[in-house]
């Protein structure tokens, strides 16, 4: 099986600082991430774990995983625990003046799910697009 990294990528209306508050924050995430805001717990530092649950059609999806890398500010690297491994996930956030650019890569194993999880993360950014606006 051959993975295919997604890439997805957003010019945002904010400061860096102010995006990455949103991004690492546990009130604002279980807006932008769709999660029961008191599931969330973001213990964003090198080896801290993060935990969220969110709400599907099926009921409360258990999430959790690892902050690998961070960098204040400009990149995280963190795991989304699946049945079958983890995940590496990948968001860097360029200083643009006043606005901030985000870049989110992740892996997808196949062309149909690189499909799926390019339209899933599409929707993460616009809706964390969303909650940004109302800060």
């Amino acid at each position: 099986m051959s993975t295919t990294e997604i890439t997805i990528s957003r010019v945002l209306d904010a400061p860096r600082e102010v995006v990455w508050r949103v991004w690492t924050e546990p009130e604002y995430f279980a807006r932008w991430f769709g999660a029961a805001p008191e599931s969330v717990e973001l213990d964003v530092r090198p080896g801290g774990a993060w935990r969220a649950a969110v709400a599907t059609p099926a009921g409360e999806m258990p999430m959790g995983g690892v902050f690998r890398e961070v960098a204040d500010h400009e990149r995280l690297v963190w795991t989304v625990d699946l049945p079958d491994g983890a995940m590496v996930l990948t968001a860097t956030f360029a200083d643009l003046g006043g606005k901030t650019e985000v870049v989110l890569r992740q892996p997808a194993p196949s062309q149909e799910q690189c499909a799926q999880a390019e339209e899933g993360a599409g929707r993460l950014l616009d809706g964390f697009a969303k909650v940004l606006a109302t800060v």
